[in-house]
């Protein structure tokens, strides 16, 4: 039980991190797989090889960059969003090695898919959020908090799933909170009962 609970805080961890930086977490699954520190799932190995290990680095620096671009950042997060749930699925999908495919591919759609975008969403109207601020001017801060957010959760569930796991449970009670104050109009704090 503690190594499905394990391998799980390690998927949605992963995914998770992916919410905040797509390419950042995977790349940090695929060199610990290199070293042996995660292991694949079957038919996940290709992710610990040196080509997959040199387009995911190219590619997470590329998106750091691409992010400290005000005006680039919102078009990305066009492209991001959804490749942020395939990438969720993804991460999840390939650490998830103690549970049978077919129940496999059913907590990577549904958990690390929804956690990744989730997490991706909540980036997305933090970032409008700063550019309606700002006039854009602080979203490389924002960029910065997402990359290290992104590194530090994947690290996290490499390291120490289970805490990743609570760290994520903790991240969601936050952005359904937030959500709600911002589709319903909640007050972050009630007024008081008279």
């Amino acid at each position: 039980m503690i190594e499905l609970l394990v391998a799980i805080g390690a998927g949605l961890g992963l995914a998770a991190a992916c919410g905040f930086r797509i390419f950042g977490p995977l790349l940090a699954a695929a060199l610990a797989a290199r070293l042996g520190y995660l292991p694949l799932t079957s038919g996940f190995g290709w992710l610990a090889t040196t080509p997959a290990i040199v387009a995911l680095g190219t590619a997470a620096l590329l998106e750091v960059a691409a992010y400290s671009i005000p005006w680039l950042d919102h078009a990305l997060d066009a492209i991001a969003t959804p490749t942020a749930v395939m990438a969720g699925i993804l991460a999840s999908a390939a650490v998830l090695v103690d549970l049978p495919p077919s129940l496999r591919w059913v907590v990577s759609v549904i958990g690390g898919g929804g956690v990744a975008g989730l997490v991706q969403g909540a980036t997305v109207l933090l970032r409008l959020k700063s550019t309606a601020l700002t006039g854009g001017l602080a979203n490389p801060v924002v960029s910065v908090f997402e990359a290290v957010g992104g590194i530090g959760l994947a690290l996290l569930a490499i390291v120490l799933p289970l805490l990743a796991l609570a760290l994520v449970i903790a991240l969601l009670v936050v952005v359904f909170r937030s959500a709600g104050r911002v589709v319903f109009g909640r007050p972050a704090h009630p007024p008081p009962s008279s």
